[in-house]
């Protein structure tokens, strides 16, 4: 994920890095083209002329940019549902942390703590793999023991295993007397909140919108574009080219905005910064624990980085 400073109006109309006009551009390209050839043949098609003026395209374009605004919402509340989900799971791994070091009255050394620390840890990066199908190995060697790494790796569902070596480890130092059944109760409702985090990522990242409904309004957008250009070229001549490639552009950079955000685990520049908020969760964690993390902060300034 890019997240910029605000630019300066002027340089704002010259952004590359973060926008969606590297990927539309050979669409616009060939919609310029195409209204060239319209203005060249005078609108013609096999001798045919095409009898379109701009009013029918006003009305119609007034429509697809609602259906577009629509879209763009569903994706938006889908990309701010997984932001929501993320933020929550650093409030809920910092509550866990702070649980288990004050509530176990002093019973656990540092070294015992830091075994559930690194559990929450691994369990932040295993979800992170998951939801962007990415391979989990070498992070959960980091993190977990021999005997861990084997039971997660053989797992198709690896932060739901991690999540039951968490609760395990909490059974145990309920079974040593270290922590009362009410202290127990309290540190389970937070492993509860981290069940409830996975299971809405997991909702987000396997039930995409509708099929259908995208393929619908991406027809509907490249047509009106295509047409486009045989309504207005008796009004605006050689101007039309330019006109229309504006037209499809806003119309087109809306419709890759919307597919982009759609899945907001990903690894485009406009998806969540899951390797920042990741590494910030590790950072805090140990922290907390009087713990150094391993994190080279130039990697994320301030999560300012592309992830």
């Amino acid at each position: 994920m890019i997240v910029r400073k605000k630019e300066n109006w002027f340089r704002m109309l010259f952004i590359w890095e973060g926008s969606v006009l590297p990927r539309v551009l050979p669409r616009l390209i060939l919609i310029f083209i195409l209204s060239v050839l319209v203005v060249y043949f005078h609108g013609t098609l096999l001798d045919y002329k095409v009898p379109l003026n701009p009013a029918p395209f006003t009305l119609f374009g007034f429509v697809l940019a609602l259906f577009l605004g629509f879209r763009n919402n569903a994706s938006y509340d889908r990309f701010w549902e997984g932001r929501k989900l993320w933020g929550a799971l650093l409030n809920v791994s910092r509550a866990l942390t702070r649980q288990v070091i004050t509530l176990t009255n002093g019973y656990l050394s540092k070294e015992e703590i830091l075994v559930f620390l690194n559990l929450n840890i691994a369990f932040i990066y295993a979800l992170k793999h998951q939801l962007r199908g990415s391979d989990a190995g070498a992070d959960l060697e980091i993190h977990l023991s021999e005997l861990h790494v084997k039971r997660a790796k053989e797992a198709k569902y690896k932060p739901a295993v991690i999540m039951q070596l968490m609760g395990e480890w909490l059974q145990d130092i309920r079974a040593k007397q270290y922590i009362d059944s009410i202290q127990q109760a309290r540190i389970d409702e937070n492993l509860d909140k981290l069940s409830d985090i996975l299971g809405g990522c997991e909702r987000i990242a396997s039930t995409p919108i509708p099929y259908s409904y995208s393929v619908l309004l991406h027809r509907t957008v490249y047509i009106y574009c295509f047409l486009l250009p045989f309504g207005l070229v008796d009004s605006l001549s050689w101007f039309t080219p330019f006109i229309v490639s504006f037209i499809a552009y806003t119309f087109v950079a809306f419709e890759a905005i919307a597919d982009e955000i759609e899945e907001p685990f990903g690894s485009e520049a406009n998806d969540l910064a899951l390797n920042a908020m990741s590494k910030m969760i590790e950072e805090t964690s140990l922290e907390m624990a009087g713990h150094k993390a391993h994190i080279n902060h130039e990697d994320h300034p301030n999560l300012k980085i592309i992830d």
